[in-house]
């Protein structure tokens, strides 16, 4: 069995780029559409937060997961949901995984037009631009999910 593809962070990602940008998110500043992902730890059961970036697409919210198989992915399977929090404005979520189909490869095109200086890196070269076949052959790394808000 194929372990699940994961880059690891660098250290100026980890230690200043997600936390600079987390920081502007929390004081209730969007960085080209973050957001501070709240999502309960599938094991403690703790609140664990991360900054995402939040697509809008036709209407539709997806959470795309550049970085592949992350704690955050996990734990947002396990919880179905979460929280997506701009300042002092936080607005839960259903969660649902969308397959490596047609509608998947249309996303990932969405997100890397939007984020490919921030996140291209981690596509194997793949952009917004790339043909339809590349976009469906790096799907299975980069777990998409379909949010919806619910009440509060």
């Amino acid at each position: 069995m194929a372990r699940p593809h994961y880059r690891a962070p660098g250290w100026f990602t980890r230690h200043i780029f997600n936390r600079a940008v987390a920081g502007v998110t929390r004081l209730g500043l969007s960085v080209w559409g973050s957001r501070v992902l709240r999502v309960r730890g599938r094991r403690s059961g703790q609140w664990r937060t991360t900054p995402v970036n939040l697509l809008v697409m036709g209407g539709d919210r997806y959470l795309v997961a550049p970085r592949g198989e992350t704690q955050w992915v996990r734990n947002l399977r396990a919880a179905g949901g979460g929280e997506l929090a701009l300042g002092r404005r936080v607005e839960a979520f259903t969660a649902t995984e969308v397959t490596d189909d047609e509608a998947k490869a249309q996303v990932l095109r969405a997100y890397l037009e939007r984020w490919k200086m921030e996140v291209g890196v981690f596509f194997d070269g793949v952009s917004g631009s790339s043909p339809h076949s590349e976009l469906r052959r790096i799907a299975p790394d980069h777990p998409v999910f379909h949010i919806v808000t619910t009440a509060p």
